[in-house]
């Protein structure tokens, strides 16, 4: 045993024992990284995409602009349910750091797309290489995490994609206004690179990290991390289709369907809407704009801590993770009030609400693969079934949205609206179809 581990019984749930080394926090800060970067390459064109129109004159309508938006789903989504599949069987450290490089390098071959049908490839080519990322992180979270620290863990991992999103903004803007919209792609690239060859390079299971001592993987494995060691043997056996047959793992693909086809107007439309319906300069939005990221950031990370305090003092798992979700999703319906105020700053106001709300919900979503895989060798799989569902509002959303704004003369008010009904929808999933936040059992 690793010197400082001398005793055999339980760590206690309430905080790790005096001498436990901390690499689960460098893990997580990569993960955290790791989604920063998937999710910042994946909003670059959202930025820009309003000045190449402009720049290469190919005259988008909404339409085509949703179209273009939306193409990277396709390619993402229709391969989420392999890549969680995959990352079960070759691990978090290989799926993770491929796609990676996969991705940059679509990043970088944007600037060469000049059509419609050349940003329609390369958006759907980037999707397919994003597709490993948060399943990777997913496993890796319920690998080096306990159950009592696991909704901090999400949602700072979860929170990657919202600050990818809002730096996306100041960044890319900034990028254009200095020189022109194709360094941002190239540079990012390049970013993203590097990141992949720092996580081979450091990405171990617990088990298996020279860094890590006894007293923080028996911390770990005591208190309801997922690993081999405290998996069913009959669990194991389960087939990867069969997790469909269970009610709590369809409640959680519309439920998570409907959080995403809300958060994705911000990481689709959002920089179009400030500057179209709203009027912001690029000045403007590469500040005002960062408001509702920078309000959900904080609240994931604040529900995420407060939600495992919960769980080490005793209450329910289930009641925790409910109340997360019922309660964040019903708050993302504040996104309509915003498409009926005047003032620019109360919409930013109702938009910070609902997409804060939005990213509380996600604490207990992303918590829930962890909790309910019947065993360590199900998490990414099951994290890839919900992020499936979750996705097809990723394919769905932009268009819907480009569409309603054509038809509406450019108006929001009807998108928002459609928003609102479907974040309530997703509430009454988590309320009455998804189970308790416990192992699933063996059929």
């Amino acid at each position: 045993m690793t010197a400082g581990s001398t005793t055999d019984e339980v760590v206690p749930a309430g905080k790790a024992p005096a001498g436990a080394s901390k690499v689960r926090y460098l893990i997580l800060g990569l993960c955290f990284l790791g989604l920063t970067m998937n999710y910042l390459d994946r909003a670059n064109l959202s930025v820009a995409l309003p000045y190449m129109d402009k720049d290469l004159h190919l005259n988008l309508s909404n339409t085509e602009k949703g179209l273009i938006l939306g193409a990277f789903f396709w390619a993402y989504d229709g391969l989420m349910l392999v890549a969680g599949w995959f990352t079960d069987k070759v691990g978090s450290r290989r799926a993770f750091s491929l796609a990676a490089m996969w991705w940059s390098l679509f990043t970088m071959l944007t600037p060469m797309a000049t059509s419609f049908a050349g940003l329609f490839g390369v958006r759907f080519l980037l999707g397919a290489g994003e597709a490993p990322a948060y399943p990777s992180s997913t496993k890796a979270a319920s690998r080096w995490f306990p159950q009592t620290e696991r909704a901090f863990a999400t949602a700072v991992i979860d929170s990657g994609s919202r600050v990818g999103t809002v730096a996306a903004l100041p960044v890319v803007t900034a990028l254009i206004a200095v020189s022109n919209w194709r360094y941002s792609f190239v540079i990012l690239g390049l970013l993203g690179f590097v990141w992949a060859a720092v996580w081979f390079w450091v990405y171990r299971d617990p088990d298996e990290h020279s860094g890590a001592n006894d007293l923080e993987r028996k911390y770990i494995v005591d208190n309801g991390g997922r690993t081999s060691r405290n998996d069913d043997p009959a669990a194991v056996n389960i087939r990867w289709i069969a997790l469909f047959r269970y009610r709590t793992i369809r409640g959680m693909m519309l439920g998570f369907f409907c959080l995403n086809f809300v958060i994705y107007f911000f990481l689709t439309w959002f920089p179009s809407y400030l500057r179209d319906a709203r009027h912001l300069n690029l000045a403007e939005l590469g500040t005002l704009g960062t408001i509702p990221g920078l309000v959900a950031i904080a609240a994931g990370w604040c529900a995420g801590l407060y939600a495992d305090k919960l769980i080490r003092g005793g209450v329910d798992v289930t009641l925790v993770r409910k109340t997360v979700m019922i309660g964040g999703l019903l708050g993302g319906a504040f996104i309509l009030p915003a498409a009926l105020v005047s003032s620019v700053y109360a919409a930013l106001f109702f938009l910070a609400i609902a997409y804060a709300s939005l990213a509380v919900a996600a604490t207990g979503i992303w918590s829930l693969p962890a909790d309910i895989a019947p065993s360590s060798d199900h998490v990414a799989s099951i994290g890839g079934i919900q992020n499936f569902a979750s996705n097809l509002a990723g394919i769905f959303s932009p268009f819907i949205f480009g569409a309603l704004l054509d038809y509406s003369g450019g108006s929001y008010t009807p998108a928002f609206a459609l928003a609102a009904g479907i974040a309530v929808l997703g509430a009454c999933s988590y309320a009455f179809i998804v189970g308790r936040a416990e192992p699933l059992p063996v059929l």
